[in-house]
């Protein structure tokens, strides 16, 4: 019987591991998949108490390492709050099932839901298109910009977008779009993305419609233009207030921690714009966004002042929803690993068979850090053939190596994959495999092959290309993957637990399989030996050790004893 036949859902389904807050194609499936963890129930409760009973702070900051969940988590509330319908079902409707028996978070989100609201949900980066982000006002040109595009205005130009405002708070837009396209025979959303183009037509059709004898009117507007938090937030209590009672308007932000990284500027300018949209519509207006970091570690080094105004920042975003490995552990079990009723009963017998031996298989030892074993019979069937330790230790991984400037691309990190879309990739590689064989920690490398950077990879590749041993090959991914994890000694032991691959292994064969690889290894100097520990050589330490290994000492170079020698 092989793996593949033990899952409750076919492990090779498509399963969108990336969630994209600009993406609106799969909404239903999205909200259907979505895992509601212990612990994120646990923050959501948090959340919805300090948004249905305001207090001062609107807002929230989602924080997670990458392909933790955290823009599946943000599209999730940004569809909640406005209780938006997809494809004839309303989220709440699907999301409520989740809950299970806890009454007290299906009544917040019952009355969360019942406030009126509107959600505007995007990516930064993506919006921020060609602003810089060293301009003082980088930030919220962005708010501005989405805020603009939502009321049906041009975005991408602020000024005739606040042109297109005026008119429709005169009630006049719609006339002069109709009096545009009468004169140019041209739609105006069309033609505003040429407006120098269609300028004199500009020009009649508002003449036309406000009596006013103007000429250059949308170049008066350019000129006259200016962009404040202050006015923003204004512009936004003037919406909320032609709403119904109680609505609310919520900004929904993905990847603000990327974007204001380092940037003590952009932070408080974030700061800034939270408390503006507090103070002008008194809680009316939320500020919901993710990072990769907590709030406090996205900049680095600050003076004394910066300080003071980065603690501003922490107060105003005091709503924090931190997902960590467990909560991603428990979504990669219920949206990939679920068994089905034969499999559970197959792997009941593994885990009596095999229950007695999890010490000794799995434990960790040489100093290093202790890792989760199986807990109980119910934790092994939702892991397997994955091993407790392999969630925390490659998000480790990543994490190191991606401070190490390992991967390509904006942010340094992993860009389309995640945890989720890792594990899944070797669960179908290794889906024709028997019951009791075992996923190895090699098997991750696969996953974020295509984000590493060229030369980081490159020892790999040649190692693939001319060792014929394919085990010292997985033995060298897995040696790459640990890296830059201090807490995890790279012994022969610890490296035996990574590579075994089923439950019945011959440790004497394997024992011997690894030492001939990591002979090799050193020998041809892709990795080195320091005591009982083992490390991949980067390319840079790999020609130090090269030059090491062929200096030739000549004898009278060495100090010899004359009679008696004695060691101090």
């Amino acid at each position: 019987m092989t793996l593949k036949t033990i899952f409750k859902k076919p492990v090779d389904r498509s399963i969108e591991g990336v969630i994209k807050a600009d993406d609106d194609a799969s909404l239903r499936l999205e909200a259907e998949e979505y895992v509601l963890t212990n612990e994120v129930e646990k923050r959501l409760e948090s959340f919805l108490d300090a948004y249905n009973n305001y207090d001062g702070a609107n807002g929230v900051w989602i924080s997670g390492f990458f392909g933790s969940g955290k823009s599946h988590l943000l599209k999730i509330l940004a569809l909640l709050m406005e209780n938006r319908e997809v494809e004839g079902a309303k989220v709440l409707d699907i999301i409520l099932p989740k809950c299970g028996d806890n009454e007290i978070l299906k009544g917040d989100l019952k009355r969360a839901v019942s406030i009126p609201s509107k959600s505007i949900l995007f990516n930064i980066d993506q919006k921020a298109d060609v602003i810089s982000k060293t301009q003082v006002d980088a930030l919220v040109a962005v708010f501005v910009k989405v805020f603009d595009e939502s009321c049906g205005y041009y975005g991408k130009q602020a000024y005739i977008a606040q042109f297109e405002r005026e008119l429709d708070q005169d009630n006049l837009l719609d006339k002069f779009k109709g009096a545009f396209e009468a004169a140019s025979s041209k739609d105006w959303e069309w033609s505003r993305i040429r407006a120098k183009r269609f300028a004199s037509h500009i020009d009649d059709a508002y003449r036309s419609v406000t009596g006013q004898e103007v000429s250059g009117i949308l170049d008066k507007y350019r000129s006259d233009y200016s962009l404040s938090i202050e006015d923003f937030a204004e512009q936004i209590n003037n919406y909320i207030e032609k709403q119904e009672t109680d609505f609310r308007l919520n900004f929904f932000v993905d990847e603000v921690g990327q974007y204001v990284a380092d940037n003590v500027k952009l932070m408080t300018n974030l700061q800034t714009i939270a408390e503006s949209l507090a103070t002008k519509s008194r809680g009316r207006a939320w500020v919901i966004v993710t990072a990769q970091e907590d709030v406090h570690t996205v900049v680095g080094e600050m003076n004394k002042q910066q300080s003071n105004d980065f603690s501003k920042i922490q107060a105003r975003f005091e709503n924090r929803m931190k997902l960590t490995s467990a909560d991603v552990a428990e979504v990669i079990q219920k949206r990939l690993l679920q068994k089905n009723d034969d499999g559970i009963h197959k792997l009941s017998r593994v885990y009596d068979d095999q229950v007695n031996n999890f010490k000794t298989l799995f434990d960790f030892a040489d100093g290093s850090q202790l890792y989760r074993n199986f807990k109980d019979q119910d934790h092994f069937i939702h892991t397997y053939p994955f091993i407790p330790y392999q969630f925390i230790l490659f998000q480790t991984a990543i994490q190191n190596l991606s401070m190490h400037n390992a991967f390509e691309g904006k942010h340094r990190s992993v860009g389309e994959r995640s945890m989720l879309g890792v594990f899944q990739q070797v669960a179908v590689q290794i889906s024709d495999h028997d019951i009791g064989q075992l996923a190895t920690f090699d098997l991750m490398f696969e996953g974020i092959r295509s984000a590493l950077k060229a030369q980081i990879q490159r020892s790999i590749q040649l190692a693939e290309k001319h060792l014929d041993n394919k085990f010292a090959v997985q033995v060298l991914k897995t040696l790459f993957l640990v890296k830059y994890i201090k807490e995890f000694k790279t012994t022969k032991r610890n490296l035996s637990v990574l590579m075994l691959d089923e439950f019945n292994k011959n440790m004497d064969q394997l024992n011997t399989e690894l030492t001939e690889a990591l002979n090799l290894l050193e020998q041809l100097t892709y990795i080195q030996r320091n005591g009982e520990v083992f490390e991949f050589l980067t390319d840079e330490e790999k020609d130090v050790e090269e030059e090491i290994k062929n200096t030739d000492i000549e004898s009278s170079a060495v100090p010899m004893c004359q009679g008696s020698c004695r060691l101090n």
